[in-house]
């Protein structure tokens, strides 16, 4: 990212001095005229860039954000609530002694000096705000101050923002930019990390919602701290995000680092962060997050609110409080939409359908009779085709994947990203949505539709990754009360080399062992195959047991892999015909039933105490 560099400091000879009588321009009007891109070294117009965003508009770099400026862009005009900026502890010692509690030389000189240039107490503002009527806890660090270090004031100022957040159960978002501990108050400083993390655990078992925002630059003690602990992180483009900083790595142990080494696209590839918004789109993302998170929706906080436009800035796109349809496509990515519903003739295609609880949710197939038919309404029929044209038709390319149901079931996904170990994995996909306008949490094995997409799937073979991002979405769905759709598609999990070292039984063996005890509903859906590997795939039990992969169709006889055999096993509660093979031709028609199948399910479950929920689940397993 680039700062201002003020023209007539770089280039003295374009400043052309006014004599009296005469016209021209003085330095100081000039530096408040114009500014140079350091990136570009293009000269830019001060207000076209404060128009854009504090956006560069010859090469899009983005312009640090003081602390002001940044609320301006996302809050409501008028809301802002300082809370912290002025505030004080002062212990045994006096204010000199808790400033400067190393006695660093010249260090209170110094914060003397950072106060009297930027108009701020220390390195971070803190407060309550409203961003399109919504309330939050809102802290944004501020580089101009001492590059926004983590010293006692700002990790006190951090911590006391999400102790009042709990008090008040408001959400919090922190905004952060910062090069690390502040090295003048050495061991103290490090403190600052365990007493921020305290905090947001506090705030997180209170079942409230944190969000972070890394900026440019976001590294050292606090990417190690609060800025990295958000229940849903994001990022700006391009932003550097790490632990060490390059030239701290470069020259500490020489090591040659990859282009784009530390940078919001590195972050979200690797699995630290859910989305990267631009700046622009940062203030409706934000209300879309703090929508699905309200405990309550409250009539007064709507209505139209703007932020303050200020300095020339222009103010971002209106959204609507009920939800701006745009979010979930902004940040989930553009999908196709389905084609119009088309009836077929019925066949013996079918999707397994599981509740996660007991057997009870097979009765809700007795519902009224609908003035259109849907899935739900075909009467169920014995299995009468091959077990092995099943398999082979649960692997068509054609058939809809998770993300088609997702899509057609649900309203305003959004994709949540990133197991915050080391990696996305795509074969599993999950994030937040709504189910007529309730809050859920959804969570899918993806397989691609071409060499190409099935390449970045994996052909729906999850890694340990994959398994760490599904368990990660489903104990923020117990924290917030969401309940849970699993989409299910897979041949069975990935057995390469990179997965035994990454702990690939230990992740499967995690995401069990948190699903089987959590305290919010949970239904699967079978929707093409669901194997596992070795033991339920046909090829590879006839390699296993015969010494033949050839002798797969014969394997999937006996296996009984069909969807009437596991339910008459009671396996699965239900199996819902498909009027034809699954495709995007029929989704409306299909999924138009299992959107009044899923609401039909919740309201049985809804009654349920979640030990309640839990307890019907392990009498489950434990019938096999």
């Amino acid at each position: 990212m680039a700062s201002f560099t003020k023209l007539w400091k770089k280039s003295p000879s374009t400043v052309s001095i006014r004599k009296e009588g005469e016209e021209g321009i003085t330095r100081e009007e000039m530096q408040h005229l114009w500014s140079r891109c350091g990136s570009c070294g293009e000269t830019i117009y001060r207000e076209d860039v404060r128009g854009n965003h504090y956006i560069c508009p010859r090469c899009g770099c983005y312009f640090r954000l003081s602390a002001r400026q940044r609320l301006r862009t996302v809050i409501d005009k008028g809301s802002f609530e300082e809370w912290f900026g002025l505030r004080e502890s002062v212990p045994a010692g006096g204010r000199a002694r808790k400033e400067n509690p190393l006695l660093f030389p010249e260090y209170g000189e110094k914060l003397d000096a950072m106060r009297e240039k930027t108009g701020l107490r220390e390195a971070i503002v803190t407060g309550r705000a409203r961003i399109e009527g919504l309330p939050t806890a809102v802290g944004v660090c501020d580089s101009r101050f001492l590059m926004g270090s983590m010293g006692t004031a700002v990790g006190e100022a951090v911590t006391s923002l999400v102790e009042r957040a709990q008090e008040e159960r408001l959400p919090v978002i922190l905004f952060c930019c910062s090069g690390g501990a502040r090295m003048q108050e050495g061991i103290l400083s490090l403190m600052q990390m365990a007493k921020t993390a305290a905090a947001l655990k506090r705030h997180s078992e209170a079942g409230l919602l944190s969000v972070t925002v890394l900026t440019d630059p976001t590294t050292g003690g606090v990417t190690a701290s609060f800025a990295m602990l958000g229940d849903i992180i994001l990022a700006e483009p391009g932003a550097l995000i790490g632990f060490a900083g390059p030239r701290v790595i470069e020259q500490t142990i020489h090591q040659k680092l990859p282009e784009g080494f530390q940078r919001s696209e590195f972050l979200l590839e690797h699995g630290f962060i859910d989305w990267i918004v631009k700046r622009q789109d940062m203030r409706r993302a934000l209300a879309e997050i703090l929508r699905f998170h309200a405990e309550s929706p409250r009539e007064e906080e709507a209505g139209e609110n703007t932020p303050d436009v200020a300095d020339g800035m222009t103010s971002p796109v209106n959204v609507e409080t009920q939800g701006d349809p745009e979010i979930p496509k902004l940040l989930a990515g553009e999908t196709e939409a389905s084609p119009p519903t088309q009836q077929a003739a019925e066949s013996e295609n079918s999707l397994q359908l599981s509740a996660g609880e007991d057997s009870q949710f097979e009765n809700t197939a007795e519902t009224p009779e609908l003035s259109g038919k849907t899935s739900s309404d075909i009467q169920e029929k014995p299995q009468e085709t091959e077990a092995w044209e099943v398999v082979q038709r649960s692997r068509s390319a054609d058939r809809l994947t998770s993300l088609d149901y997702i899509q057609e079931i649900f309203e305003d996904f959004m994709e949540l990203h990133g197991d915050r170990y080391g990696r996305d994995d795509g074969a599993i996909v999950g994030g937040i949505a709504r189910l007529n306008g309730r809050p859920v949490t959804v969570i899918g094995q993806q397989k691609g539709r071409n060499i190409r997409d099935n390449k970045e799937r994996n052909f729906g073979m999850p890694s340990p990754e994959g398994y760490r991002k599904a368990v990660r979405l489903m104990r923020q769905a117990e924290k917030f009360g969401r309940p849970i759709f699993c989409f299910v598609d897979t041949p069975g999990a990935f057995c390469g080399l990179e997965a035994e070292e990454n702990g690939q039984g230990r992740a499967i063996a995690d995401s069990l062992f948190v699903m089987s005890d959590l305290k919010v509903p949970v239904l699967s859906l079978v929707i093409g195959e669901g194997g596992s590997g070795g033991a339920l795939a046909p090829e590879c039990f006839a390699s296993i047991l015969w010494k033949d992969s050839h002798r797969a169709q014969e394997a999937a006889d006996i296996m009984g892999v069909a969807a009437a055999d596991v339910k008459r096993l009671g396996i699965v509660e239900r199996v819902i015909p498909e009027p034809e093979p699954a495709c995007r031709d029929n989704a409306a028609f299909l999924c138009a039933g299992l959107r009044r199948d899923f609401q039909d399910f919740l309201d049985r479950y809804d009654g349920l105490s979640g030990e309640e929920l839990a307890e019907q689940r392990y009498r489950r397993f434990r019938k096999w």
